[in-house]
């Protein structure tokens, strides 16, 4: 169950945030020569009517979408390479297989000797050791050598052949989706539960058996003071009973001040430690209306993004590996939520989505961010970056990528088995 929850949870994150780039991709006009979910050996492979190949990878650690002319996609044929190529009633070459799988039977033998898929959409080779140049169709597929088999990419449907401002909107689209998961799950969170988590008051609720519960505070009760902190929401009441607890050594005391009915009472309790932090045994107040449920996905979605982006903040400027998490800290994350039922689940996927929407708008090249400023550095210029220049950066964004994610998962894996 931990396992299909990782899945699950992982799997529809990529899925969605995925989705983003390929729609945006299509409306602007760029070919998506693949979408996949995972990553490693494919396992599964279907080419649509829109020419996109489906493919489902064995490794559930990601997913991509693989757009005509954008980064490293090209379509490269060694001299001499066989091939087989499937021609339509009319003499074009309609398919082009370089693998041993997906035999066409009825298919043209050749060793390649150059093409040209992009321009004059032509493949030349020997047949029967005679050289022939045979044309192109335009939207012919490429069975590549690992059996995948793909769209050819003509320039006209390539990314950089899309207007700035599509290409912009493919890039942003992938955290947007994130971000409008996250605000669906939150909203359903929130009528599965009876009402809205308000963060932004200092009404609570009790938990039972709890600290202040034993002490006489009831549901709805208005926490407006922690010894001498100030308390007017959730992060300042949580805030206060830290900053009360912090220089007092074991066994603390604080002194709360709470409304009910417009009257003001105090009352002095002990608070109770778990894992290095003080709890007096309250949560958030609920608002129940429809439009509160409703709107709860916006407000839940702005509030965890805000932390998110503190958190960021902190881990900018003052780094530590233990501050980040990869794969392994997401599966642990998932495989409690999992004992915790479909709530915590639910709660655990909008979080994660939100972060991965914010973390890929970092402008790091090899991210959507990075992205997403070559697009407005093309806009400023008014010129696109050349080619080879685009593609050293995104290289070095990609390294870099690689690195950190390696030595995020190492240090997980220590902080888990060791």
């Amino acid at each position: 169950m931990q396992i299909i929850t990782f899945i699950i949870i992982f799997g529809i994150i990529v899925v969605v945030h995925e989705f983003g780039h390929f729609y945006f991709a299509k409306k602007s006009g760029i070919l998506v020569r693949e979408f996949a979910i995972g990553m490693g050996p494919k396992i599964f492979a279907h080419i649509g009517k829109d020419g996109t190949a489906y493919t489902i990878r064995i490794l559930p650690l990601g997913g991509y979408v693989r757009m005509a002319g954008w980064g490293e996609d090209s379509t490269e044929i060694k001299t001499g390479t066989p091939a087989s190529l499937t021609l339509n009633e009319e003499g074009k070459v309609v398919r082009i297989n370089l693998s041993g799988k997906k035999i066409d039977q009825t298919a043209l033998p050749m060793n390649v000797t150059s093409f040209d898929f992009e321009e004059k959409l032509e493949i030349t080779g020997l047949v029967l050791d005679e050289s022939k140049t045979y044309s192109v169709d335009h939207d012919a597929t490429i069975v590549e050598e690992d059996g995948t088999e793909v769209r050819i990419a003509p320039l006209d449907v390539q990314y950089q052949n899309a207007s700035i401002w599509g290409r912009l909107m493919t890039n942003f689209a992938g955290p947007m989706n994130n971000f409008i998961l996250s605000i669906v799950v939150y909203s359903l969170l929130a009528f599965m539960q009876g009402g809205a988590v308000d963060y932004y008051s200092n009404h609570v609720q009790v938990v039972p058996q709890g600290v202040v519960a034993k002490a006489g505070l009831k549901d709805n009760d208005q926490i407006v003071q922690i010894n001498e902190y100030k308390v007017s929401n959730w992060d300042e009441l949580t805030d206060s009973v830290q900053k009360a607890t912090r220089d007092q050594g074991k066994n603390p005391e604080v002194t709360i001040t709470y409304e009910r009915d417009g009257k003001t009472q105090k009352v002095t309790v002990q608070p109770e430690e778990d894992g290095g932090r003080y709890y007096i045994g309250v949560t958030n107040a609920v608002k129940t209306g429809f439009l509160d449920k409703l709107l709860s996905g916006v407000t839940d979605t702005w509030y965890t993004a805000t932390r998110i982006l503190t958190a960021l903040k902190d881990i900018i400027f003052h780094f530590s590996l233990n501050k980040l998490g990869g794969p392994v800290a997401i599966y642990k994350a998932s495989s409690q939520a999992a004992e915790l039922g479909l709530p915590a689940i639910l709660s655990l996927m909008a979080m994660l989505s939100i972060n991965i929407g914010i973390f890929n708008l970092i402008p790091i090249p090899a991210l959507d961010g990075g992205k997403i400023v070559l697009n407005i550095l093309e806009a400023i210029r008014r010129k696109p970056l050349k080619r080879e220049t685009e593609s050293y950066v995104t290289l070095a964004g990609v390294a870099v990528m690689v690195v950190l994610m390696i030595a995020v998962t190492w240090n997980d894996i220590m902080k888990l088995f060791f």
